[in-house]
């Protein structure tokens, strides 16, 4: 029986001794799984952007000197082409313009007036407004008889759309020179 109570205190030992390094194993396997639990949790925390300064960070990466779409009218927006649909546009634009011009009124008026430059503003909601620009020194003319008579000739203007900025329609100024017609008398 001495051999038997021997070999259960040597069974006992060697189970305790695979327990042991067992849990140890284990319990080096669960704290492992344990941190790397942890250091997972922080892979689903994503921080937010501050309001703000992502508003900020997106608003200096908008190029605001340019526009995606040029403002156009029925007739140019049958062109492909952007460059084509623009150069269409200024093409009406500029000729319009120097028709609503062309009578009378200015030739008269101002008879050595040959060229005069407009400032033309498509606001987003497509209305338009002209103003002359003249050189700071401009004396010989007199800018505010013109300035009305653009008011004047310039009404019912086509239908024009505004530019296109982000798909928001936006305004736009651009500055025309129109020749004002002149007839030669021989």
């Amino acid at each position: 029986m001495d051999g038997f109570f021997a070999f259960r205190k040597l069974f006992y030992f060697l189970l305790f001794l695979v327990s042991s390094i067992i849990s140890k194993q284990l319990k080096q396997i669960s704290l492992f799984f344990l941190v790397l639990l942890f250091q997972s949790c922080q892979y689903f925390e994503k921080q937010v952007p501050n309001e703000k300064d992502l508003l900020k960070q997106r608003m200096k990466e908008i190029n605001w000197k340019e526009v995606d779409q040029y403002p156009t009218i029925a007739d140019c927006e049958k062109l492909n082409n952007p460059i084509q649909r623009k150069q269409c546009f200024f093409e009406f634009m500029q000729s319009t313009i120097q028709q609503k011009l062309s009578i009378d009124t200015l030739k008269i008026l101002f008879p050595k007036l040959d060229t005069i430059e407009v400032k033309v503003t498509i606001n987003s909601d497509a209305t338009l407004q002209f103003e002359p620009q003249f050189p700071r020194d401009t004396i010989a003319y007199d800018t505010i008889k013109i300035d009305s008579i653009l008011k004047v000739k310039l009404v019912d203007f086509p239908k024009v759309n505004p530019a296109i900025k982000r798909g928001i329609p936006v305004k736009t100024q651009f500055i025309l020179p129109v020749i004002i017609k002149t007839e030669n008398k021989k």
